[in-house]
């Protein structure tokens, strides 16, 4: 099976609440909207989905809702993460079987396995599908980085393993996993704030939480900095330098949903617990930031 490049801009959805449940019909709107202001992908149930909060019924009931209401027209990247082999391995069996056509892995957090632990989670997880893996080294989040001798290994063992996601916040790793692979991994940013200069050495996209509130702007950036137009790039990206600032004032997901709340794009900002509600000085930062486009 020849499976589509999962490159550009790829949003890290957030999961609409309203009264405490999944809202299935806001998700399905804002899957649609997303679609149509050009982005190349879309991740239900990462970090930036509330993945942590969600029961296992409501993860694949995401899952399912955004890959009904992409209707093919883009990849979707489920997320399927777990600090448990045993569950990563279950919720990549069952992102597979609902029909998604690539799984996104983070490192196991709260475990701090080494790296020798660190590939044998990910050869189990590998094993549980025979679609593109999207690596997730996030060690801000984990407490760990997943090494670059342990990428080098897991590409050579599973030619599906050929993406990582790279939110370690320095464009080195990007210079070392390509330094050690070349062609043969594509590094997608982690972080709106490093897309650009991620990838002027060698990453081929975002994975976005900017894109959620402005995909077109995002899409836009991307493409130019993929086209080599480093003049138009680095002026989209002053442009929204304050914005993808703003969004993390707070922990993630809960700037991104207000402002899209505000924006009338979700029905409410709710967010899970231990997560709570913006504080009145995050308002008036992302309000600021707001001003600036």
């Amino acid at each position: 099976m020849k499976y589509r490049p999962l490159t550009g801009t790829i949003t890290a959805l957030v999961t609409p609440f309203y009264r405490g449940h999944v809202d299935t019909t806001g998700l399905e709107k804002l899957v649609k909207a997303q679609i149509r202001a050009g982005v190349n992908g879309l991740v239900p149930v990462g970090t930036t989905g509330e993945s942590p909060t969600l029961t296992h019924e409501e993860h694949m009931e995401v899952v399912a809702t955004v890959i009904a209401a992409a209707a093919g027209k883009v990849p979707i990247i489920a997320g399927a993460g777990s600090n448990s082999t045993r569950e990563a391995e279950a919720l990549t069996a069952s992102a597979h079987a609902a029909g998604a056509d690539a799984m996104l892995a983070v490192a196991p957090y709260y475990n701090k396995p080494n790296q020798e632990g660190l590939f044998i989670h990910f050869s189990r997880v590998a094993e549980s599908t025979d679609r593109p893996i999207v690596l997730y080294s996030i060690p801000g989040r984990c407490g760990i980085e997943i090494g670059v001798d342990t990428v080098v290994r897991l590409r050579a063992k599973y030619p599906h393993i050929c993406y990582i996601k790279e939110a370690g916040g320095t464009v080195d790793r990007v210079d070392q996993l390509k330094t050690a692979l070349g062609n043969d991994i594509t590094v997608l940013s982690g972080d709106d704030s490093l897309t650009l200069p991620f990838m002027a050495v060698g990453a081929e996209g975002v994975i976005s939480v900017a894109s959620n509130f402005v995909p077109r702007e995002v899409a836009k950036l991307v493409n130019a900095a993929a086209a080599d137009d480093l003049a138009k790039a680095r002026k989209l990206h002053r442009k929204l330098y304050p914005l993808f600032k703003a969004l993390f004032i707070e922990p993630n997901p809960v700037p991104v949903k207000w402002a899209m709340h505000r924006a009338g794009m979700l029905r409410s900002a709710d967010v899970r617990a231990p997560l709570c509600s913006l504080s009145a000085a995050g308002r008036r930062a992302v309000q600021a930031a707001l001003a600036t486009l």
